[in-house]
């Protein structure tokens, strides 16, 4: 942490430096005296209207409500460096001002505690994650408590506490016992949807009664199985990323492009595997639509959208024998031009559309160079499972794949259309099924030139186009049959619609909308995660069925293990299936409860949950992290989140974080909470009402001859070169971070400087969501500053105020009120560089007036000080207790400004002759045109150019310019 506080680093030495002068030995000193006066008095100890930590609302009840917080860090070892507490600063900055404006301000903070690199640590060293990660939380907790954070540590909590999980747990039984209903556009609990089958008012919904019989007549397992399938978190057998190597599943962010593991390098397969998934893709809708009344960034929005990805288009059937393959398509216009058909690798109508032999005739190209489609189709799905969606992606890439020896019936023309399985469609996007029309699109067009396949265009392209797949607009060509005709139209939306309809009435289609987001993938093969609430029956009908663990039960805790490793396999075994770490305690997997229907035995699910989930719902436990009986009180939900007025969707009023979290945290903590509202849980229909995403910290980093990375601290400079140990390296401009090892702490700012100068320091280099450089050298600027305004109250050589009763100037009052509102205004809009450039005009101001020796009125300093105090708190707080207030500076009202000094005396107005400016004169700031003209008139340096000279038209504009017009 800190160095001693009585050797800081910028410490003077040497005689003549003032006995009371604000040193960082007295930051330090100050500081920690603060601190802990403000642990031992609760001073940030937010009240909540009712329930267990309702002491002191009375003092607040009369307050607006605001709810500020950080998404909450990983409690990583290395601990924080100063891009960090970027956020975390602003937050709190902003905490104390609206508290201070008579705000009732909850500002929490908490853990993301389940994670990787712990369990990885574990797995290295034997050293259960447990140990590891609450040691890393303790190292970070001291570091923001030296920063000065005004967090209620009565509401700090770990993703990691049991008492917390619990709750998560609580969460997911929720979202298991949850439907989604399409008409109703809601979530509903399963036992309605179970009433409604049972009273022969709804019918399952398409595809999740694979027998065909009426609900009536299935046995109990089939009706759990058919209500499964209805789900909100339902089983599913998903095509993953899975890693040999590794023992595990990742997700597509932990794939390189080249379909290899991030971490280690191994080789990653793509290969169906049973999986938990949540029902997301049920909001896409909703979740897309309430991003318009939400007070975030468009780039954040959009970026939500692209992800979601809304198409309106149409789904297709091409018969294929006895089978139908469905496409989806947003050009349903073009069809005519389809000339072949795609399916993913991992399509389910791959075998059962797979020929026995080639027909006569075949292409060689179409082959593979096997000997059947059989196994053509089998070896190319193996080399597809190697490689990961990015890559398949790949528009550079050359376009690979073999025909399955079948064809499929082109509704529109009639002709037998070649069926192809290809990498370059998944099953994830659409139906995982495309019809190819290569005229008008470029990838199919590549495919089509490998393969020898035919081009039908359907839509002209205009004179002198070389050539390829024509993208743009022109008139349909090549596009009727005896039944509908496109051709000669040129607006897009009619053609399709035109098709639509028809496909429709042919029975071969239908208008529909699709979405890009996909269902969650929520398993993880970890052993250092929360344990699901979930167990299955070892024998009976209903063996291998999920069935809830009673919320008695709850928490499911993580039992203790010897090894936290997954098994691993040979990196090329792509047919292995996981062993999750929880899979290798049968005193724990195996279990005999009654869940109604008698003494069973069951066997508890091995995987963990993803450390998305305790992420997803923390800003609701805030409200009250003791409370045993519920996940939140409804009542302080309502005060804490609820909505402001119809119409609003109400939650946290300020959430701050890193763009990196732009989308899938919190596209899966509005999913959660949107359930948690449908269910009743919650009155608000959205987690975060405004996001602000800060900017990134950059500093040098250097890289020696091999390109690594080198300790950026002890690079040396010599005659315009970098050195590290004597070698030459290249000096490049990045991220702050371990990775490019040029990291800086705040814990060394501390040592050199104290807390409220790094403070101060951070929140002056740019508005909280612009990127800025780091400077060290230029932290010493924030260091006078304050030392400048303790100077404006304390004494250096006595120690005494240096405050009087004197009734400011005019001119100091003016300051004075401009600064207050300068920094109100540089607070509201988290452009705290704008207050702090405010803060230092006026203390300039009161130097240059009342110099090193005479008082300051008290009507002035109180003011200074109330204003620099959100941003150096301990200093703030030093110089009110000197001033004479008993009471903490957190709870003292923010200065407002007094309207009548905003308004200027005088104005500075632009003198021109014959256009050209020549002075700028004072004026009062009411003067007429008149007045203006004598004023110019009467200024010596007009008056020069004017001698002489006849004066033919005068332009007076008040409060702007005066032009002579001269000959």
């Amino acid at each position: 942490m800190s160095q001693t506080v009585s050797q800081p680093a910028t410490d003077p030495a040497g005689e003549g430096v003032p006995p009371h002068r604000y040193t960082p030995a007295l930051a330090q000193r100050i500081e920690l005296e603060w601190q802990d006066r403000w642990e031992r008095e609760g001073t940030f100890h937010t009240p909540n209207p009712t329930g267990r930590l309702a002491e002191g609302f009375e003092r607040v009840a009369d307050r607006p409500k605001a709810f500020l917080m950080d998404m909450f860090p990983y409690p990583s070892g290395a601990g924080l460096h100063v891009g960090h507490p970027l956020g975390y600063l602003g937050t709190d900055v902003t905490s104390r001002f609206l508290r201070m404006d008579g705000r009732n301000v909850l500002h929490p903070m908490g853990y993301d505690a389940f994670g990787l690199p712990a369990e990885q640590y574990a797995v290295q060293t034997g050293q259960h994650p447990r140990i590891t990660t609450e040691a890393n939380i303790a190292a970070i907790r001291a570091q923001l408590r030296r920063l000065g954070v005004d967090h209620d540590e009565r509401r700090t909590f770990a993703t990691i506490d049991p008492g917390y999980y619990r709750w998560t747990q609580w969460i997911f039984l929720k979202i298991f016992g949850a439907w989604f209903d399409e008409e109703a556009g809601r979530a509903r609990p399963v036992e309605e949807l179970v009433a409604e089958l049972d009273a022969g008012t709804r019918e399952p919904a398409p595809g999740t009664n694979p027998t065909g019989r009426p609900w009536a007549e299935l046995p109990d397992a089939d009706k759990r199985r058919v209500v499964d399938a209805h789900r909100l978190a339902y089983l599913h057998q998903a095509p993953v990323n899975w890693c040999p190597g590794l023992g595990t599943v990742l997700s597509n962010e932990e794939v390189t492009p080249d379909g290899r593991s991030e971490r280690g390098n191994f080789p990653v397969f793509r290969r169906p595997l049973t999986q938990w998934m949540m029902r997301i893709t049920a909001y896409a809708e909703r979740l897309l639509a309430d991003l318009d009344r939400l007070d975030w960034s468009d780039s954040v929005k959009q970026m939500q959208r692209n992800w979601i990805g809304r198409s309106t288009g149409a789904r297709i059937r091409f018969a294929a024998g006895e089978q139908a393959i469905e496409v989806f398509t947003t050009r349903p216009d073009t069809l005519f031009g389809a000339t072949y058909v795609v399916l993913a690798p991992e399509h389910p109508l791959v075998e059962a559309l797979t020929a026995d032999a080639w027909p006569d005739g075949t292409d060689p190209r179409w082959t593979g160079g096997a000997a059947t489609p059989g196994e053509a189709v089998r070896e190319y799905q193996r080399q597809a499972s190697r490689r990961s969606e990015l890559d398949r992606q790949n528009e550079a890439r050359e376009k690979t794949g073999v025909w399955l020896g079948t064809t499929a019936v082109n509704p529109v023309t009639g002709r037998e259309l070649p069926v192809f399985v290809a990498d370059y469609v998944l099953t994830g996007y659409g139906t995982g099924a495309i019809m190819a029309v290569p005229g008008e699109d470029s990838r199919d067009w590549e495919f089509a030139a490998v393969f020898g396949l035919p081009v039908v265009r359907t839509v002209q392209p205009p004179e002198g186009f070389e050539g390829g797949a024509y993208t743009g607009s022109g008139p349909m060509v090549n596009s009727s049959n005896e039944h509908v005709s496109l051709d000669g139209l040129t607006d897009k939306a009619t053609a399709i619609a035109r098709m639509t309809e028809w496909l429709v009435a042919a029975g071969h289609g239908e208008a529909t909308t699709t979405y890009k987001l996909r269902d969650w993938l929520f398993s993880r093969q970890r052993y250092w995660g929360e344990p699901f609430p979930v167990v299955y029956a070892v024998d009976g009908d209903d063996a291998g069925l999920p069935r809830a663990v009673p919320e008695s039960l709850l928490p499911v805790l993580l039992p203790e293990v010897d090894d936290y490793s997954p098994k691993t396999f040979a990196d090329d075994d792509a047919e292995s299936a996981p062993e999750p770490p929880l899979s290798r305690v049968p005193e724990w997997t195996t279990v005999e409860l009654d869940l109604g229907d008698g003494l069973r035995t069951y066997r508890r699910e091995t995987n963990t949950m993803p450390n998305w989930a305790g992420s997803c719902w923390y800003y609701l436990r805030y409200l009250d992290p003791g409370d045993d009986a519920q996940m939140v009180d409804p009542e302080l939900e309502r005060y804490w989140l609820g909505p402001r007025s119809p119409g609003d969707v109400g939650g946290v009023d300020l959430y701050v974080g890193g763009m990196e979290h732009a989308v899938l945290h919190l596209l899966y903590a509005r999913f959660w909470h949107k359930v948690l509202h449908d269910l009743g849980y919650v009155s608000s229909e959205e987690p975060f009402r405004r996001l602000v995403n800060q900017g990134y910290i950059s500093a040098y980093a250097y890289t020696d001859e091999r390109g690594f990375y080198v300790p950026a601290a002890d690079v040396v400079e010599e005659d315009g070169r970098f050195l590290y140990e004597g070698r030459p390296v290249n000096r490049e401009y990045g991220k702050i971070g371990k990775s490019l090892k040029n990291m800086v702490t705040p814990d060394e700012m501390i040592g050199a400087y104290g807390a409220d100068t790094f403070r101060v320091y951070e929140m002056s280099t740019g508005p909280l969501e612009q990127s800025r450089p780091w400077d060290t050298k230029a932290v010493v600027g924030s260091q006078r500053l304050l030392q400048r305004i303790w100077r404006v109250v304390v004494d250096e050589a006595t120690g005494a105020v240096r405050v009087d009763d004197a009734t400011p100037s005019d001119d100091v009052l003016r300051a004075l009120h401009r600064a207050i509102a300068g920094v109100r205004d540089g607070m509201a809009t988290l452009r705290f560089n704008v207050a702090i450039a405010r803060i230092a005009e006026l203390t300039n101001a009161l130097t240059a007036t009342y110099g090193a020796d005479a008082a300051v009125p008290r009507s002035v300093a109180e003011p200074l000080v109330l204003l620099v105090s959100p941003l150096a708190p301990h200093l703030g707080e030093e110089l009110w207790a000197r001033l004479g207030h008993d009471s903490s500076v957190a709870w003292a009202g923010f200065p407002v400004a007094d309207e009548q000094w905003l308004v200027e005396d005088t104005v500075e107005v632009a003198v021109q002759v014959n256009g050209k400016v020549r002075a700028q004169v004072s004026v009062p700031a009411g003067a007429d045109a008149a007045a203006l003209e004598a004023v110019a008139r009467a200024d010596e340096r007009v008056a020069v150019q004017l001698a002489g000279k006849t004066v033919r038209r005068v332009v007076a504009v008040p409060g702007r310019l005066v032009n002579f017009v001269v000959a």
